[in-house]
């Protein structure tokens, strides 16, 4: 007995650590040294320790539920039985898998002061899984006999959780080959056209629902689950009503009233999910994600943000820019305005500041306004002093896959960044993708650079230091608008701090970008479609090039009112009748679209990987039909930075990334940030637990996430105060709760 208390209290006290917000910084110390290398061996014995606790669990459910007492729930003592042994029979093949990995996979870190890659956090992920299994099997074990113990309930989920394992124990299987293949502390391999090939077809066969349903957001902080089955209801309830003549917001609204069925059927909405991600045209996704640009919804985010003195569109004339060159700034150059696919047009920037600034309030600047209301708040009123302008520019670059969303999507926490930071902020609206493929984005935001360059006093700002800032696409747009002004000859920013950016636009497999399996932000079928949108040549049939309509949401509200209320009583009907029949709701294939036989089904994907011991994933029946990125421009340096050679890099302004270890394009951070550090370019690397890509729009969902807006605060900080004092004074505040690692012309330091 004594032994199982202790064996308890060491899995309480892992269950603690795998949903820890984030882990500690560790100062640069001998000390500190090696007590990372014996945290490393408590990793690994800790692994040891919960695949012993799994064991020791299967065994006690099995020898319980078939027992000589006769079990009440017949059939479903059955399915748990059978579960169980599966389960076991998972654990004792990963424990050797895990075990391998765990001897290796610090060769793929940036640093030993930032354990983080895509195969440490895979293994994560799986002990996550496992602790949820050995909590809900006690669980079983303990209350089978009890009045009140929901059998089916706790069968269902028991067996979603199986499938899990039995797929993260495939996705290991593909890390392991990946290691092989790969050269030694390489996380990809481009020239390996064959392995990503077998990567594409093996996400497009294998069963996705299960991550959807009951286990959706298992790997992410407790708090962020809630948000994420919301999301997902969301979305596969908009993706029931896509279609109809309406726009986004009235697609949404009615979607609310049929969403009930997701909501009380798990296996239901996790092959809905499977089906919309994997068939589903990038249209509806970006329909979906514009949702966020509604009046409506950005009038609530405003609320719960800051209040700021300016924010407002400015539309910029295209005309030629003279700009004095880097080294010589007695000579200057020209830039010429955006030209690409459909000639010279306007860019559109908004301009953030919570303090009123001299210039802001000018009629030069107000020239440029859209004709918003009062875009100034109460410049007039005696108690709104105006401050002179600031020493310091950010200039940011939204994400959204370079298909959907605009500034007004991130003005949540573009209004805190203002305040914190005490500095204006132009956020750039460049256009979007398909309709404007590369290079129109990337020629709109460096022209947007360069204009508030030539017109910071219009902009509150002096320039002495000016940042970039980005997030996913946007932190690409970082880079590369930074190694194109190094290209042009004029004044590189003094800093990029750019949080889960894509640096490596390709389908290309890395260990973490196996997690675009079982991740419902960034699945492998979306991201494809739009990196394809993004790097599609001019001619294709993917899209007609236009410039992109911009039209306000309140009007296109307005036009579907009638539409909307004639669907009221035809969406409450079906709501109601979801709640009293499910089973009228359920899908016609079936509800999991599973299949763990050979047959028609996984007969193209058994040729494509083999697997050891004659163990095969679940497969799903419905395939997905994901198109790999072939097109030549995603090997161009100014869409891919990762693949630019050195001279392309060499000259670029210290870089801060800011990743998510449970993050697809969490190796794109890794990478990238090595191959800086190779250069000898100043580079950090700050890896945060627990949160998913995008967790920059989720600051107001939980503390997991403002803590890690917070470390992008400190880090434009860092470029905008760059002595070290101050970056000491930033670490120290976010101390202990997250991972970093520098590295600095011709030395290494932990911030």
């Amino acid at each position: 007995m004594k032994e199982e208390e202790e064996d308890a209290d060491r899995l309480s006290q892992l269950l603690s650590s795998v949903q820890s917000p984030a882990l500690r910084i560790q100062p640069l110390t001998e000390q500190i040294t090696r007590v990372q290398i014996n945290q490393r061996n408590d990793s690994e014995m800790d692994h040891s320790a919960v695949f012993t606790a799994l064991d020791k669990v299967c065994e006690e459910n099995i020898c319980v539920l078939s027992g000589p007492s006769e079990s009440p729930y017949g059939t479903v003592t059955k399915r748990l039985v059978a579960c169980m042994r599966k389960i076991r029979q998972h654990g004792r093949a990963l424990e050797p898998v895990v075990a391998s990995f765990t001897a290796v996979y610090h060769h793929y870190d940036f640093d030993a002061q930032t354990p983080a890659n895509g195969y440490r956090t895979l293994v994560k992920v799986l002990q996550s899984c496992l602790m949820h299994i050995i909590h809900k099997g006690r669980y079983i074990a303990s209350n089978c006999r009890g009045a009140f113990f929901r059998a089916e309930h706790n069968a269902a989920e028991m067996e979603a959780y199986c499938s899990a394992l039995c797929q993260l124990r495939a996705l290991l299987h593909l890390a392991q080959r990946l290691i092989h293949d790969n050269a030694h502390g390489q996380l990809h391999s481009p020239q390996d056209a064959d392995l990503s090939d077998r990567f594409v077809q093996e996400y497009s066969s294998m069963h996705k629902a299960c991550f959807y349903g009951r286990c959706l957001g298992f790997q992410f902080s407790p708090a962020l689950r809630p948000f994420l089955q919301t999301i997902v209801i969301s979305m596969v309830s908009y993706g029931e009503t896509y279609g109809r003549q309406q726009s986004g917001i009235g697609t949404a609204a009615l979607s609310l009233l049929t969403s009930g069925k997701y909501v009380i059927d798990p296996e239901l909405r996790g092959a809905e999910f499977e089906r919309i991600t994997q068939n589903l045209d990038l249209h509806f996704w970006k329909s979906f994600w514009n949702v966020t640009e509604s009046n409506i919804l950005s009038g609530f985010t405003r609320i719960a943000s800051n209040p700021v003195q300016v924010n407002f569109m400015l539309t910029v004339p295209p005309e030629s820019l003279r700009l004095p060159l880097a080294s010589d700034p007695r000579l200057s150059t020209s830039v010429s305005p955006p030209v690409a696919h459909w000639g010279p047009g306007p860019v559109h920037m908004r301009l953030i500041s919570y303090d009123l600034r001299d210039g802001q309030d000018s009629e030069e600047l107000l020239r440029f306004s859209q004709g918003d209301v009062a875009p100034i708040a109460s410049p007039r009123l005696p108690w709104v002093q105006k401050k002179p302008p600031s020493p310091w520019l950010l200039i940011h670059f939204h994400g959204g896959g370079f298909v959907a969303q605009t500034s007004r999507s991130h003005e949540n926490y573009l209004r805190n960044w203002s305040k914190e930071l005490s500095v204006p902020v132009l956020s750039v609206d460049y256009s979007l993708s398909p309709e404007a493929p590369f290079p129109r984005a990337l020629e709109e935001c460096f022209y947007a650079y360069c204009w508030a360059l030539k017109h910071c006093h219009l902009l509150g700002s002096t320039a002495e230091r000016v940042c970039l800032a980005g997030d996913s696409a946007g932190g690409n747009l970082c880079i590369t608008v930074s190694m194109k002004a190094l290209t042009a000859g004029i004044r590189v920013p003094d800093g990029i701090m750019a949080a889960y950016p894509a640096t490596l636009l390709t389908t290309d497999a890395s260990p973490s970008r196996l997690l675009t399996l079982i991740d419902p932000l960034l699945p492998l079928g979306v991201l494809a479609k739009c990196i394809n949108a993004y790097a599609v040549p001019p001619g294709s049939d993917f899209q007609t090039i236009q410039p992109a309509e911009r039209r306000g949401s309140l009007s296109a509200l307005g036009r579907d009112t009638a539409l909307l209320l004639s669907d009221l009583t035809q969406g409450a009907s079906n709501w109601i009748q979801s709640l009293l029949d499910p089973a009228r709701t359920a899908p016609t294939q079936g509800a999991d679209h599973r299949t763990a036989s050979p047959g028609a089904a996984m007969a193209g994907a058994a040729a494509v990987l083999h697997y050891p011991d004659g163990f095969e994933p679940l497969r799903s029946e419905c395939h997905a039909h994901v198109l790999p990125t072939s097109y030549p421009v995603i090997k161009n340096p100014f869409v891919s930075p990762l693949l630019a050679p050195t001279g392309q890099l060499k000259g670029l302004p210290p870089v801060h990334l800011v990743a998510s270890a449970l993050d697809a394009l969490l190796d794109d951070s890794v990478m990238f940030a090595k191959k800086l550090r190779a250069m000898g370019q100043a580079v950090t690397l700050t890896v945060v637990d627990d949160l998913p890509h995008g967790f920059l729009s989720l600051v107001q969902i939980c503390k997991e996430t403002q803590f890690a807006c917070d470390i992008c605060v400190s880090r434009i900080r860092m470029v905008f105060q760059p002595d070290a004092a101050s970056a000491a004074l930033a670490d120290a505040d976010l101390a202990p709760r997250c991972r970093v690692g520098s590295a600095t012309t011709g030395s290494k330091t932990a911030l």
